[in-house]
């Protein structure tokens, strides 16, 4: 189990103390992930990226996420496994510096475009930044299996493995709690 965070400013404004937010995000979710913690923001500071790893597989630093595709410039942050990782390694040929199905998402992603989760056998969520088109793209495997929640406030797309580590930035929401306790009983 590992966690995703993330976040854009929808019109490519530099989002303030976003290395700050995105720290924030990832303690929040810290106990999905405690052998490695990283995060990504991008030049212009609009879109950052976190992540907290639990290594199962590739228990060296070279899985350390987010990842950067060194040929496109994309950047991804993954939670889960593709199970068929090896055989699309095979399938897309060319180099790889990791032995990670990370990596194999970005270079399905450099391949296949958004068509690559058609690839995929595994439960999976993740989110891609393409450096070229300067596009996000998110993801999460067909049972949802792999959580993804986000949310939009002030022109800003957050996204995150946990709902909780969204509330530091939503707007105060006054609760009917009569509504909310009805909700919670079950009518027999």
């Amino acid at each position: 189990m590992c966690s995703i965070a993330g976040m854009i400013n929808i019109e490519k404004n530099k989002i303030q103390n976003i290395l700050h937010k995105l720290n924030v995000m990832n303690d929040m979710q810290k106990h999905r992930g405690p052998d490695d913690i990283g995060t990504w923001v991008s030049q212009q500071e609009f879109i950052g990226f976190g992540h907290n790893r639990l290594s199962i597989f590739d228990l060296t630093d070279c899985g350390h996420q987010p990842m950067k595709d060194i040929e496109t410039g994309n950047i991804v942050c993954f939670n889960g496994e593709i199970y068929n990782y090896i055989e699309l390694r095979e399938q897309i040929g060319g180099t790889f510096r990791t032995n990670t199905d990370t990596e194999v998402i970005l270079k399905a992603f450099k391949k296949w475009g958004t068509d690559c989760v058609t690839h995929f056998k595994g439960m999976f969520a993740f989110a891609i930044w393409n450096e070229k088109d300067q596009t996000l793209f998110c993801a999460r495997d067909r049972f949802g299996i792999k959580p993804f929640y986000y949310t939009i406030v002030d022109n800003i797309f957050y996204f995150a493995s946990e709902m909780k580590a969204l509330l530091p930035f939503l707007p105060d929401i006054e609760t009917d709690m009569e509504g909310f306790k009805d909700y919670l009983v079950s009518a027999d």
